[in-house]
């Protein structure tokens, strides 16, 4: 839930509430029932709300406890909020709402920046203490909720997007050749703190920031599983997998349904949206409103799976609501779905989060969704291909299975300014896959996926294009504990059965064997996989645009032979080499940066 923005200055001078005002204007479609503003000293906070929980206005923000001399601003929700309360209660504090929020407040005041390891949900917070004018900003452990922020001289701002951070003006909008490297290695992602941006950063998932008054600051990471197998879990067979992992994911799911609205969910009609619909039916939730998107067949690709969805849907007795797009559409929908992203996202399903958030918000004020399984889980390809690899060769074989392209590739694509003189890709990879433990080459593999690639590609997706209809979007496979007792599990019962294979055999207690046993899909958009004329000719503008020619970032040739290209030739490894691009142009020039 929500939009946080902020300002510290560390020059000794007021905050500009003005532009902490214009950034959490920005942020008005994810927080669209409230906003508030508070100041002191060196420090503004802005925040803008969607009633989730606590819907009095009592539970508004940013939240003050006087007698602490504390002031946060919050956003995501905390499942675990109403135990944690009655804990805090017992050791002597009180309450004057029934948010989540509040409970941030007391956990800080009572345990300090441990109070992140007793959150059991998805979170980023600002929390300024009035005394000592320190700012303490904390992220979830996953990474579902962003926190961006922007340092120049003399302040240090921060807000729930990067679009919020430039409305409020003076950021630096240089491309960072880094990012751009990133961006062109690993299907548009750029993993915190980096972004495209050379003047915006992130925040790491879970790190707690202290920010002194003078601009110094120590971070701390406070979670991250080993990717070994533990020794509490020795002797456990596959029966014995199967229902841990049935127990846990029934606890993701459970602890999801915390609302004082109505909870739906994204239903696709694979395996893991249809085994949290199964979960929630077992919870006893009645009525339960499911949601499904599909698009016209585009050069022979068929754009829906509403066999299997209303397969599920119809052995639940689930409210289902569908949402077919014609291809005239998707081009017009295109502009709205971009300036929702906070940083530019290729996947070409990034427009159906987006039309098929403006259908659920008419409906639900909140959505479980099944992104994360396939990363926690080994349910791709390339996590086959990882198998039985060497650790010590794992970088190599990761590179061949998932970048996009080489360095010297790049060479050929990059303008020179723009191109980093070393691999910072395939070194950020080796340094990450280095650390200690995971013990396997795919427990590396999977540890990089989740911890890293998942975060900053499917995780901003939904975030992004829910939020920007004012919807909350809770994704149970990323439930934390879920995770530490996947990443303990034996590789090769998630690798089984073509991937997944753990969650496959969790899926046969409770789904039809039609649903488990199917090809496995995904939100197709045909229309943008295979540039539609009228998305064709979205590209061609955004490439041939004075902004793109002027900013240089691509070699002219390399852009003139993908526009030159056949249509059977323009693909890259599953991946549009020219909508890549392109899509970068696009969001550059939504954005307004030159």
């Amino acid at each position: 839930m929500c939009g946080l923005t902020g300002e510290l200055r560390l020059d000794g001078g007021r905050p500009d509430l003005a532009a902490v005002e214009r950034m959490a204007d920005r942020l008005a479609a994810r927080g669209p029932d409230g906003h508030g503003l508070w100041s002191q000293g060196a420090v503004a906070l802005g925040h803008r709300r969607l009633k989730i929980i606590d819907l009095s206005d009592r539970g508004s923000q940013p939240m003050t406890d006087t007698e602490a001399g504390l002031t946060c601003v919050f956003n995501g929700c905390i499942y675990n909020y109403q135990d944690l309360r009655e804990e805090l209660r017992g050791l002597g504090h009180t309450f004057t709402t029934t948010s989540d929020t509040e409970v941030v407040l007391k956990a800080y005041r009572q345990w300090g920046t441990d109070f992140v390891t007793r959150l059991v949900g998805m979170f980023a917070v600002a929390l300024a203490e009035h005394r000592t004018g320190r700012l303490v900003l904390a992220r979830d452990r996953l990474g579902i909720k962003p926190l961006y922020l922007a340092e120049t001289p003399g302040r240090l701002r921060f807000a729930s997007t990067l679009p919020a951070l430039l409305a409020g003006g003076g950021v630096d909008t240089s491309l960072d050749p880094v990012a751009a490297h990133h961006y062109m290695s690993w299907q548009s992602t750029v993993p915190a703190p980096r972004t495209i941006l050379a003047g915006v950063r992130k925040l790491p998932p879970a790190t707690v920031r202290v920010v002194e008054p003078d601009g110094t600051h120590t971070d701390r990471t406070y979670w991250q599983p080993s990717y070994t197998r533990r020794a509490e879990f020795a002797g456990m067979g596959a029966p014995e997998w199967r229902d841990a992992v049935l127990d846990a994911l029934r606890t993701a799911v459970r602890r999801r349904m915390v609302a004082d609205v109505p909870v739906g969910v994204l239903l696709s009609g694979g395996l893991d949206s249809s085994l949290i619909v199964a979960l929630l039916a077992e919870e006893g939730q009645a009525d339960l409103a499911t949601f499904s998107v599909g698009f016209e067949t585009e050069a022979g690709e068929e754009g829906d799976e509403f066999f299997y969805s209303d397969l599920v849907a119809r052995r639940f007795g689930t409210d289902h609501h569908q949402l077919m797009v014609p291809s005239d559409r998707v081009s017009t929908a295109l502009d709205a779905a971009v300036a929702a992203m906070s940083e530019p996202m290729t996947s070409h399903d990034v427009v159906a989060f987006h039309l098929l958030s403006e259908l659920v918000a008419k409906e639900v004020g909140v959505v479980q969704s099944g992104q994360g399984a396939d990363e926690v889980f080994a349910g791709y390809r390339w996590h086959q291909e990882l198998a039985g690899v060497p650790r010590a060769a794992e970088p190599d074989r990761y590179a061949e299975v998932y970048f996009d392209r080489s360095h010297a590739d790049l060479e050929k694509i990059l303008q020179p300014d723009m191109l980093p003189l070393r691999d910072v890709s395939r070194e950020y990879v080796e340094a990450h896959m280095a650390a200690p433990g995971a013990e396997t080459a795919i427990d590396a593999g999977l540890r990089t996926e989740t911890h890293v690639m998942l975060v900053d590609d499917p995780v901003k997706r939904v975030d992004n294009m829910t939020m920007d209809w004012g919807l909350e979007a809770r994704v149970p496979f990323l439930d934390h504990e879920l995770v530490e007792l996947a990443a303990a599990c034996p590789s090769e019962l998630k690798l089984s059965q073509g991937g997944k294979g753990i969650l496959k055999d969790v899926g046969r207690t409770v789904l039809p064997r039609d649903v488990v046993d199917r090809p496995k899909g995904y939100f197709p958009v045909p229309a943008i996989h295979h540039l539609a004329p009228p998305v064709m000719a979205r590209v061609r503008d955004a490439l041939a645009a004075p902004a793109a020619r002027s900013r240089g970032l691509f070699r002219e040739e390399y852009v003139a032979s993908l526009l030159e290209a056949p249509d059977d030739h323009r693909a890259h490894r599953g991946q549009n080499a020219l909508w890549q691009v392109a899509l970068l142009e696009i969001w550059l020039q939504t954005h307004g940066i030159d």
